[in-house]
């Protein structure tokens, strides 16, 4: 019997099969070979006499995991950042973007809180789209703009992602119509988000699941090699092949095509330095595997 691991506490994880959630454990196998079994994993379970629970007998090839959280097989994600409260921060975005890359997900930007700006930037709207993810624009309060995500999760293990404060939360329970998750103020003392989700789950919704996670005021991109990160960055992909060397890495070689298209302003200059920061950032802890 297949299902899928919608939720892990304390050892027990609960199933989605068909119409059903079965309470299982996982066979002390895993743990000897080194996996731990997570959120959106495929599994193979037999049932025990109680058919209400049972054990997971194996857990079928993942196409992608994900660290933090740690959840299998996504392949969609809305992240989510804010106008204001808290002012929006481009290199903690293109970090996102650059994460959400590198796990080859769908991306859909939705920028939220636009009752708290007189007027959208379109200089930072028009980078943004070079980047080529969907945009959607959300006073989240309102449920303006959430039609537009209903349409996207169809088939879809989507993964809320972005910053304390921005909206996640909110977004999450203004589709359910419910409260899943707990939603927080903004921390009078940093304009910081507070952190307000405590556990990761999947949520069956539209034909689809959504997962919330803990929001982040920082993250690493420490584990992403130095050759792979270039990938990482969709603009630069029409231009690689134009380069001298075949292993162009984009930063001190000679006749770089995607140098060239910065220069031509085919590229934003601030996403090619962005990128030069954490070629230098992970080149600098030892290119770690």
């Amino acid at each position: 019997m297949q299902g899928v691991i919608i939720k892990g506490i304390g050892g027990l994880y609960f199933v989605k099969v068909k119409d059903m959630i079965i309470e299982c454990k996982a066979r002390g196998k895993f743990r000897y070979a080194g996996l731990t079994p997570v959120i959106g994993d495929k599994v193979e379970i037999m049932l025990e006499v109680d058919e209400s629970k049972g054990v997971i007998e194996k857990i079928l090839i993942r196409d992608n995991e994900m660290i933090r959280p740690a959840v299998a097989n996504v392949t969609q994600a809305f992240v989510v950042f804010a106008f204001k409260q808290p002012d929006l921060n481009m290199d903690l975005l293109n970090k996102f973007l650059v994460l959400c890359e590198f796990y080859r997900l769908k991306i859909v930007l939705c920028l939220n809180k636009l009752d708290l700006v007189e007027e959208v930037n379109e200089a930072l709207i028009k980078e943004l789209k070079s980047v080529g993810c969907d945009l959607v624009f959300l006073k989240a309060k309102e449920g303006q703009g959430l039609g537009e995500l209903k349409t996207r999760i169809k088939d879809n293990i989507t993964v809320f992602c972005g910053p304390s404060g921005v909206g996640k939360s909110t977004i999450l329970n203004s589709l359910l119509g419910r409260e899943a998750m707990k939603t927080g103020d903004i921390s009078k003392k940093s304009q910081k988000g507070k952190h307000t989700t405590r556990h990761s789950e999947l949520i069956e919704y539209e034909e689809g699941f959504l997962l919330d996670t803990p929001g982040f005021s920082a993250l690493s991109l420490d584990f992403i090699d130095k050759e792979e990160l270039q990938h990482c960055f969709p603009e630069f992909e029409k231009h690689r092949c134009g380069c001298r060397f075949s292993n162009c890495m984009h930063y001190k070689e000679p006749n770089c095509r995607v140098k060239e298209a910065v220069e031509a302003n085919e590229i934003y200059t601030d996403r090619y330095k962005f990128y030069i920061k954490t070629l230098e950032e992970i080149i600098a802890r030892g290119n770690r595997k």
